[in-house]
């Protein structure tokens, strides 16, 4: 049976990921994400919907990033009114990022309007907190391993693919006779074999097509220990007696940093100094963290089975109230502030930066992927000044980074999670990747498996045998 693959974001850029499947009459809409970096793409979020929103019988989402479901609450307000599936830690993590986004959304609209800095009178949100709840009512857990039909003849699995928690690889077969079945397979963002906290990618077989994420397709991790990178840092920032600010994503980031800063202060590799995690969504996922240990890895569920509260260091500050976080702005001494957003979009990193950008005994450190267009990859690139809240700020402070954070394989363990499948796969769209990555990693699959491979452009479709 001919079915119809249309990919409508993260088609030659990172994010956006929206990939739509015409099959028996039905649309089932994988991934609902927001397009984030350059302003280009930011301003996709607005157009209309390219197809009629309530023609779309179910969305599936791979897990909880604000790439992959940040554009929900915009298409429930177009009209979409179907069951979303996802994994139950997502759902639970879905709740907090979309509610946080609408609501940094509106207080970011707030305060443009209020500072006359936009260029929209009056600024609005793209949706309000109201718009998010709709959404989430509509979310539906599924475990790991269970087959469910989003649509009929549509059987589909959920298996743990390691990126974030709750995180998932989908995988489509249709319910035909044995002989005749076909699988699509949608990878979603593949994680790392050996991530501090989570467990390494499930492995599939029997794929016949395949939708697979490209972010690192030209590159490969720093080989060094993420460990002994952190320790390491810490130890140089911590001479200069200054605050050390880590931008990071409020979901798996924070909580891998947490883990081990409490491992370093036990085994005496760095000094006990005062922790604050000021994020309201990462404090939230802390908590969901902590509800489903039982998704995390070997080490980590058998630490936490003697006893160690795992995401705990000595002198660890979970800063909640808006009060509390502006008085930490004004903390100037030997401290680490872990604060959203990861690539410093927004959130309450961007008051901690303005304040202490300008200072050369402060230290900046990223520990995760920096997209090209956001303040962090300027920063990050050496940019003498940074514009936030309407204003330029000179950097002055120390400009630090740890690649082997990354949730995302490199090339090398894509491959390598490839090099396992059962039979040759029909064909591999690459999305979710810039474009020299997409391209030099499709390269390297036809080298190396000699499939085909397809780089789809936005808004283009496919006719596939499913």
């Amino acid at each position: 049976m001919k079915s119809t693959l249309t990919f409508l974001g993260a088609a030659g850029t990172v994010t956006g990921s929206r990939h739509l499947l015409e099959t028996r009459g039905k649309r089932l809409l994988i991934d609902c994400g927001l397009f984030q970096g350059p302003k280009q793409n930011r301003l996709k979020n607005w157009d209309p919907f390219p197809i009629d929103a309530s023609s779309i019988d179910a969305i599936l989402l791979t897990h909880a990033h604000i790439d992959h479901i940040g554009y929900l609450p915009r298409l429930v307000k177009e009209g979409f009114r179907g069951p979303v599936y996802a994994t139950h830690p997502t759902v639970e993590l879905a709740h907090i990022l979309l509610r946080d986004t609408a609501h940094l959304q509106t207080e970011e609209a707030k305060w443009a309007n209020k500072k006359g800095y936009s260029k929209h009178q009056p600024a609005l949100p793209l949706y309000t907190e109201r718009d998010a709840e709709r959404a989430t009512d509509l979310l539906r857990g599924v475990s790991y391993g269970d087959e469910f039909e989003p649509i009929s003849s549509i059987i589909t699995k959920y298996r743990d693919v390691g990126h974030i928690l709750g995180s998932a690889f989908l995988g489509l077969k249709t319910a035909d006779r044995e002989d005749e079945q076909r699988k699509l397979l949608f990878s979603g963002d593949i994680g790392r074999p050996h991530d501090v906290i989570l467990r390494p990618p499930s492995q599939t077989y029997n794929v016949d097509y395949l939708v697979m994420e490209s972010t690192y397709g030209d590159r490969l991790h720093d080989p060094d220990d993420v460990r002994s990178a952190l320790r390491d840092a810490l130890n140089e920032a911590l001479t200069r007696g200054a605050p050390i600010l880590i931008p990071s994503f409020a979901v798996g980031r924070s909580q891998s940093l947490l883990y081990l800063i409490r491992e370093l202060e036990e085994a005496g590799e760095i000094p006990s100094v005062p922790v604050f995690l000021d994020s309201p969504m990462a404090l939230k996922a802390l908590q969901t963290h902590e509800n489903h240990i039982r998704d995390l890895n070997l080490s980590c569920r058998r630490n936490y089975l003697s006893g160690t509260d795992i995401f705990s260091p000595k002198r660890l500050t979970l800063v909640s109230k808006q009060s509390d976080s502006k008085a930490l702005v004004r903390q100037n001494g030997q401290c680490i502030i872990i604060a959203g957003s990861g690539m410093a979009t927004g959130g309450r990193i961007l008051h901690h930066l303005r304040q202490h950008l300008p200072n050369p005994h402060a230290t900046v450190l990223f520990v995760g992927y920096q997209a090209e267009g956001t303040r962090g990859h300027a920063i990050r690139e050496g940019k003498p000044q940074i514009k936030m809240f309407g204003q330029y700020v000179d950097v002055r402070a120390q400009i630090r980074s740890i690649d082997g954070f990354s949730g995302h394989a490199d090339y090398l363990e894509m491959l390598a999670w490839l090099m396992a499948f059962n039979k040759p796969v029909k064909r591999v769209f690459l999305t979710h990747g810039q474009p020299e990555a997409s391209e030099a990693f499709g390269i390297r699959i036809r080298e190396q498996f000699n499939w085909p491979v397809t780089l789809p452009r936005e808004n283009q479709p496919f006719e596939i045998d499913f």
